[in-house]
């Protein structure tokens, strides 16, 4: 009889994902809307002389305040809940997750004042507002379902409206990247071009998202 193979049935173990990729690579997305809103309030508070372009911040500080310390809360901690091991952890998720509901209702709601309310720039134009209103109103949504969802202890559909509203709140991490290729090599685009830009990185976003969620359901049913 010959001997036994045991290297042969012994299980196949499974090598481990590396986990901190992907967080890693949004905090460096988020980056640069978390620098140019800390200038933001640099400038704010240092008493800088009043300008075309930034007279509506000073005119209505607040909206603009809340939106760039709860987008920066939104965006950093959220990076984290990307982590497997520590969206594991029940203690870590709840804690985490009850600063990012509010942090990102607030990025959303104050966005949206600000589309609404402020004296935007000719730069922005009428097509980026409407945008901003429809990306704005479902970020709200998606995090409201999010909400609605654990309440009612189905945390698969919680994970994934949770998801789809983080991809909306990186938007302008995003647009960086679709916008600062097209202005290194055509100059700085039209209104229309620029919205475009810009919705394109809410798009790009959302897709990522949806392509995230798909791979959860597939590891799920393995």
């Amino acid at each position: 009889m010959p001997p036994l193979n045991i290297a042969a049935i012994q299980p196949v173990r499974r090598r481990s994902r590396p986990q901190w990729p992907v967080p890693a690579g949004l905090i460096l997305l988020s980056l640069v809307p978390v620098i140019a809103g800390a200038a933001r309030l640099t400038v704010m508070g240092s008493g800088t002389a009043v300008t075309a372009g930034n007279a509506r911040f000073f005119a209505s500080p607040v909206p603009v305040v809340v939106h760039i310390v709860s987008v920066t809360v939104y965006s950093l901690l959220g990076a984290f809940q990307f982590v497997p091991s520590l969206r594991g952890r029940r203690g870590w998720h709840r804690i985490a997750g009850r600063i990012l509901i509010p942090a990102g209702l607030l990025a959303a709601l104050s966005g949206l004042w600000m589309a609404l309310f402020y004296v935007l720039p000719p730069s922005d134009g009428f097509v980026l507002l409407v945008l901003r209103l429809i990306f704005g109103s479902a970020m709200v949504v998606s995090i409201v379902l999010g909400l609605r969802a654990i309440v009612r202890r189905d945390f698969i559909m919680h994970g994934a409206w949770m998801t789809r509203a983080y991809a909306i709140g990186m938007g302008a991490g995003s647009q960086v990247v679709t916008l600062l290729p097209a202005q290194l090599v055509l100059g700085p685009p039209d209104a229309l071009t620029r919205a475009l830009l810009m919705g394109a990185a809410w798009v790009i976003n959302l897709a990522l998202a949806e392509y995230v969620i798909r791979r959860r359901a597939q590891r799920r049913d393995r």
